[in-house]
């Protein structure tokens, strides 16, 4: 029997058909587990355990309301464990659980709608909150801490690395001129940001000038990177052969540690003039999607923040010694 779960209005899951029919095939059999590593809402989570009837959830999140709500939502399913832990732990978390493999990974790298809708997490400039960014609110460092402590020079690096800012220089010594007030809400912290930026990209029409500015802090505060190089290799060591990893992420610097993560595991490991590759050097993985997967222009329309979207997935195609 398909659950019912209540629907939170403003929570659309993205690429959800696409995420679906991706990791469908490696939980086609009753018992197989999902390891859904950003559970967030549970939107992703709902649908593929409705799609895959006898599938186990296993949901890790690091924020804590969104895993009440997540709980919430998947109540009616019936083998579901919801663990609070950064994604990077799932190795951990597996072995608490007595799990040594999985069928089918899923990582959503994007905030959820209760992050980006509510101005008291202080994710959004759109949103006049407290400058917070924490998705774990354990987390020692807040967003305000960083801009009103760090040097410039600190700052530049930050947005320059993790916003792709060209700008990122200018920004941060405007941020450290601002300080004689301490910059303590996101309305003010996009002025702040506004005001340092040339006048061409004040009024140039394309988006906010503070977007890349709070994407930099937010990967800063949440160590989200360095995470993600860690975690994918780590889903990739706990897969069974025939499952699938699937990766939803929504900017560049994410995407090329998916893409240049899975590529690797999809090569041969051996010298490039052998005639034929041993058996020992032969590629573990394989990329079901060359490309990345694009939501659609309908898609868009409906739920504009699916745009930056991108959804890769790779299988095991041989075991590598794991028990």
């Amino acid at each position: 029997m398909t659950a019912t779960v209540t629907v939170r209005p403003t929570h659309t899951p993205v690429l959800l058909a696409d995420v679906v029919e991706a990791l469908r095939p490696a939980l086609s059999s009753p018992g197989a587990t999902l390891l859904d590593a950003t559970v967030g809402l549970g939107g992703h989570a709902a649908a593929l355990l409705s799609a895959c009837p006898g599938t186990r959830l296993v949901g890790i999140d690091r924020d804590r309301e969104a895993l009440a709500l997540a709980a919430r939502r998947l109540e009616g399913f019936p083998d579901v464990t919801l663990v609070r832990a950064r994604f990077d732990d799932l190795a951990d978390v597996l072995d608490d659980l007595g799990i040594a493999r999985v069928q089918a990974a899923l990582f959503d790298l994007g905030l959820s709608s209760l992050q980006i809708d509510e101005a008291e997490r202080g994710f959004a400039y759109a949103n006049d909150g407290p400058l917070d960014m924490r998705m774990d609110d354990r987390l020692p460092v807040t967003a305000a801490d960083i801009v009103n402590t760090w040097p410039a020079a600190e700052l530049a690096r930050v947005i320059r690395d993790f916003g792709e800012e060209p700008h990122a220089l200018r920004v941060a010594q405007g941020i450290v001129a601002a300080r004689d007030t301490p910059i303590s809400t996101t309305g003010r912290l996009a002025q702040v940001v506004m005001d340092a930026m040339p006048a061409a990209v004040r009024f140039g029409g394309g988006g906010h000038p503070a977007k890349r500015v709070f994407q930099a802090l937010r990967i800063a505060v949440n160590d989200e990177l360095t995470a993600l190089e860690r975690a994918l290799p780590l889903a990739c060591a706990r897969l069974s052969s025939g499952g699938r990893i699937a990766v939803l992420s929504y900017h560049s610097l994410e995407d090329r540690i998916v893409k240049q993560t899975f590529r690797s595991a999809a090569i041969d490991q051996a010298p490039r003039r052998l005639p034929v590759v041993p058996e020992g050097l032969q590629p573990r993985f394989a990329l079901v999607t060359d490309k990345a997967v694009r939501p659609q222009a309908a898609e868009i329309a409906d739920n504009p923040r699916a745009a930056s979207a991108r959804l890769r997935v790779v299988t095991r195609i041989k075991e590598d010694g794991l028990t």
